[in-house]
């Protein structure tokens, strides 16, 4: 039995969360147990079907009125939360449930472009007219405040002069799949040392 859980957040496509179940499927020790989004439509919701995932569809009270989604957290024995573009900020229950145990990624070099609304294509925007000459990848805690808990790794890469939003974005999605599985399990067989 694998003793490490993961519950993957994800509010869209779920390209993260399905190479984050592709790394796991073969692992001895960590399982992508449940996948939740807050979207009926989600792709990543058929993306954990097609991968035998159970999956949850929360709303928001749910998530920030009751214990609902924490109960249903603790019924399939999830030790580790994963977001992997899940839009809503984490209630402070979950945060005391799951201590440094709710690990977040960001599309950027955090702390800058970070916090409420910065998500998407607005964070490539805000790097590029900014003219960064890097961006890249943080991989943080989730505390009370968006974007704000420990940094646990970040990884790079260039903006070129006449990089878009969507140059960019197509950047940071690479380093977004080369590193964030392997991350999420350093975070996790770490933790256990």
């Amino acid at each position: 039995m694998k003793t490490n859980k993961i519950a993957i957040f994800a509010s869209g496509e779920g390209t993260n969360a399905q190479n984050i179940i592709n790394y796991f499927k073969g692992s001895n020790n960590i399982e992508v147990a449940l996948v939740i989004s807050n979207k009926t439509t989600a792709n990543v919701l058929n993306r954990a079907k097609l991968a035998n995932i159970p999956t949850l569809v929360i709303t928001k009270t749910d998530f920030f009125e009751s214990m609902n989604t924490l109960n249903q957290l603790k019924s399939f024995g999830i030790n580790w939360i994963v977001l992997a573009g899940f839009l809503w900020k984490v209630p402070q229950n979950f945060i005391q449930e799951y201590p440094s145990k709710i690990i977040n990624i960001h599309p950027a070099l955090l702390p800058k472009y970070g916090g409420k609304g910065m998500y998407g294509m607005r964070v490539h925007e805000a790097v590029i007219a900014a003219k960064e000459i890097q961006s890249g990848i943080s991989i943080h805690y989730v505390n009370e405040h968006y974007d704000e808990g420990a940094i646990l790794s970040q990884h790079r890469c260039d903006v070129a002069k006449n990089e878009t939003p969507y140059t960019l974005a197509a950047k940071i999605h690479e380093l977004e799949y080369a590193f964030f599985p392997k991350d999420i399990e350093h975070i996790i067989i770490g933790y256990q040392k």
